[in-house]
């Protein structure tokens, strides 16, 4: 066996099972990770230098692939059913041999690393992966140690991760061929049959989602966060799609991270050391801190390119709409060097309303705040999925349902102490349609969201007069500087008034329908937020 790298003199995968690999790679530099994508053929690099692979067969995660071990630390702890799959121990100990073995033999690539930038909550990682780039893309996701640090690290959790293996579905206890599981006993996470990076990074992100509300008492959340220059901390929530990278990106408000964060009793802090992008129709325009990060370092999922050419065309979508890149934190020109901010002051709902009814922003109650929260309301519009011809109401329990191992009402009532305890703002943001349903009205306009944010940020949305929302109860400002004030709230934006009346009393009963499961242990002042709907459409 050949050892290329930095290691830790001690370290030895031997103990996990992996033996007679050809060769380990380890805590390889990006550029040597790039070198060895492209000399074994696994990628290409842009005209902007950034690296593009294919992922292969899966785009995205899978989720009713995603196994937790149900065990004694687990049975009892984790909310069973819908995103949580259980399996046997002696299924992963079937499957985690099959993935040992398959590494014999191999060229394999090792990476340690960390999440957690709150020295506190530290969690020491070693990813294991069978192609550079997929190691490249844990340097850029996870916290990256010191080189000092490398000769003594010791990993909390393991990471292996063999896309070429396929597995005998049923027959070795699982669904099909791929497989993502997690053991909180033996702290190893094992992902076969699937490419797709994102696996490796939302299975850490899981870990802390059980790990930190479970143990710590700290509130692990699916959000972005940048702070003020007198670090006040901001928090956007919000599903894929909603905007939580891109309206986090500000000139003039330092980035925390884009889209997983902890909170403590003194403040936020940051999972991850990198950002993982959605980039379909990107533009520099539209996004400039996303188009800029595109360099030498990143890369780039499943994209394709201009004919003739390595320029990237991101209208391209003949593999998935689910496009990414990848990229350390530091390519952020306003990113803070440690990724911690303060107290938050001000919290935003991201939705994607399609239907056209929510106010661009409103301000929401601490009991609406939490009946928005365990909602967690967005919209899925034509060509996002097979299937969808008309938008479809979703909704993701906390703005990140497949994440989380516990009971929702475990999130909810961390998030509710801190509501009740501390004076902040909570918005709710509709980053969807005006004037109209999906394919009728028009997007949100960019810069009015962010001009209802930035004035929500320094205050000017206490200063002016509000009305409230009929049928959701929300509270609408009637004015905002460099918004029209006729777009605040959405009936005026329709032609047809009676129209947007029974759209609006469609999605309330939609809301107060998927409510029912949280109502037994919901206090009166949420159950007191409900949209008022009448029974029928």
């Amino acid at each position: 066996m050949n050892v290329v790298g930095p290691k830790n003199p001690s370290a030895t995968l031997e103990t996990l099972g992996i033996k007679n690999t050809a060769t380990q790679y380890w805590n390889l530099s990006a550029d040597e990770l790039i070198n060895e994508t492209i000399n074994r053929g696994q990628g290409t690099i842009t005209d902007t230098g950034a690296l593009a692979v294919d992922t292969g067969e899966f785009t995205g995660r899978a989720p009713k692939d995603k196994f937790i071990v149900k065990d004694e630390s687990t049975k009892d702890s984790v909310d069973w059913g819908n995103f949580n799959n259980p399996c046997t121990p002696e299924t992963f100990d079937l499957l985690y041999n099959k993935v040992v073995n398959y590494f014999a033999g191999k060229e394999i690539f090792v990476r340690d690393c960390y999440a957690c930038a709150d020295d506190a909550y530290r969690l020491n990682v070693r990813v294991v992966t069978e192609y550079p780039w997929a190691n490249l893309f844990a340097y850029n996701m996870f916290l990256r140690p010191e080189p000092s640090e490398l000769s003594s690290i010791t990993p909390d959790w393991v990471v292996l991760q063999a896309p070429g293996l396929k597995c005998d579905g049923p027959a070795d206890g699982v669904r099909q061929g791929n497989f993502a599981i997690l053991n909180f006993t033996k702290k190893i996470a094992i992902i076969g049959g699937s490419a797709y990076t994102g696996e490796i990074k939302k299975g850490i992100f899981t870990v802390l989602n059980y790990v930190l509300p479970h143990e710590k008492n700290v509130l692990s959340m699916h959000c972005s966060a940048n702070t003020g220059k007198d670090g006040d901390t901001a928090l956007f929530f919000g599903l894929s799609g909603t905007g939580k990278t891109t309206l986090s990106a500000d000139p003039n408000r330092p980035l925390i991270g884009d889209d997983e964060h902890g909170w403590t009793n003194h403040g936020v802090f940051n999972f991850e050391g990198g950002c993982y992008a959605k980039v379909i129709d990107l533009s520099a325009e539209k996004e400039p801190d996303i188009y800029k990060a595109i360099r030498h370092g990143a890369i780039l999922e499943n994209i394709g390119y201009l004919p003739g050419t390595n320029t990237v065309d991101f209208a391209y979508k003949a593999k998935t709409e689910n496009t990414r890149v990848s990229y350390p934190i530091h390519f952020i020109d306003n990113a803070l060097p440690k990724s911690v901010g303060g107290e938050p002051k001000n919290i935003f709902f991201l939705t994607y309303d399609a239907f056209g009814v929510l106010p661009p922003i409103s301000k929401l109650s601490v009991g609406q705040a939490m009946y928005f929260f365990l909602s967690g309301f967005t919209s899925k519009v034509a060509g996002t999925e097979a299937g969808v011809t008309e938008p479809q109401t979703t909704f993701s329990t906390c703005f990140g349902a497949p994440f989380l191992p516990l009971h929702p009402t475990k999130y909810a009532s961390l998030l509710g102490e801190k509501l009740r305890s501390k004076n902040i703002n909570v918005w709710l943001l509709n980053t969807g349609y005006t004037g109209g349903v999906y394919g009728v009205g028009k997007r949100m306009s960019l810069p009015h969201t962010r001009a209802l944010i930035t004035e929500a940020l320094n205050g000017n949305l206490e200063k002016v007069n509000y009305e409230t929302h009929p049928v959701f109860g929300v509270a609408m400002p009637t004015a905002c500087p460099n918004v029209p004030a006729e777009i605040l709230n959405p009936r005026n934006t329709w032609a047809d008034k009676d129209a947007y009346d029974a759209k609006a009393n469609e999605l309330a009963l939609a809301f107060n329908k998927n409510f029912e499961k949280f109502a037994a242990k919901s206090e009166q002042d949420i159950l007191d937020a409900a949209p008022r709907a009448t029974q029928s459409v």
